[in-house]
């Protein structure tokens, strides 16, 4: 759902980051504005989170172990407890915190990124026929 329309006056070199970014983008500058100030207040809402990828896969890591917010979430759900992820990894309680916390926030985004890594060996050859699986 959009909110209301309205104005604002960008300083000219601002202006320019945002023109160019929508030509590299080809997005109109309104949607790169609104998603510049999306990323923005999410991170600021939860520091210690920043924003990586392409215009099209944007996605949330926490900034340390510079593991992706879902990342650090399937492994919270495939350790027994935080406090054994915390053991056995470089995770340190704050991280974990942080991207609970951020989960809470936006459980779709985050639950969409971890069914995706989770997709059927099959699924994903049928996806990307031109990948070799190597098995560990």
């Amino acid at each position: 759902m959009k909110g209301q329309p309205f104005s604002v006056r960008l300083e000219e070199e601002t202006e320019k980051l945002v023109d160019a970014e929508a030509r590299r983008t080809r997005r109109s500058k309104s949607a790169v504005v609104e998603v510049f100030t999306e990323e923005a207040a999410r991170a600021r809402r939860f520091p210690g989170i920043a924003f990586r990828g392409d215009a099209a896969r944007r996605r949330p890591w926490v900034i340390g172990p510079g593991l992706d917010v879902w990342e650090d979430l399937q492994m919270v759900e495939e350790f027994s407890s935080v406090e054994t992820l915390v053991a056995e990894t470089q995770l340190t309680p704050p991280q974990v915190r942080l991207a609970l916390a951020y989960r809470q926030a936006y459980p779709e985004e985050v639950e969409q990124a971890i069914a995706d890594n989770r997709r059927p060996l099959d699924e994903l050859r049928t996806l990307f026929p031109f990948i070799e699986v190597v098995d560990a």
